[in-house]
């Protein structure tokens, strides 16, 4: 089933919401988020790099990494009150007239 933007930030909102505690401050998310992003290289470093796993280390997945990263920022973004669909509209408009000559296209022959 796809999810667009929206659907995963109300997801996420209704399940952060069933908690007295709720969002973690903006610094928190941070400190999390961080904590995530370098889970997602230990692991890209053991699949592409030269550091393979020790023999006792839990077999995490690139994917599950990207989604915990998904998810703090929506949670991050949640409680900021940033619509995410909205932020990547921006930055794609951003990307489009900034960056426009700054890559070389592919041939559409």
């Amino acid at each position: 089933m796809d999810k667009s933007l929206g659907d995963i930030q109300r997801e996420v909102d209704a399940y952060i919401s069933q908690f007295k505690e709720g969002y973690f401050s903006p610094l928190s998310m941070l400190a999390r988020m961080s904590e995530e992003v370098g889970e997602l290289a230990r692991e890209v470093n053991h699949q592409f790099g030269e550091k393979p796993k020790k023999a006792d280390e839990a077999d995490n997945s690139i994917e599950l990494e990207l989604g915990d990263i998904l998810f703090i920022t929506v949670c991050f973004a949640n409680s900021l009150g940033i619509d995410l669909t909205e932020a990547h509209n921006k930055v794609m408009h951003k990307f489009n007239t900034r960056d426009a000559g700054r890559w070389t296209p592919k041939n559409t022959d």
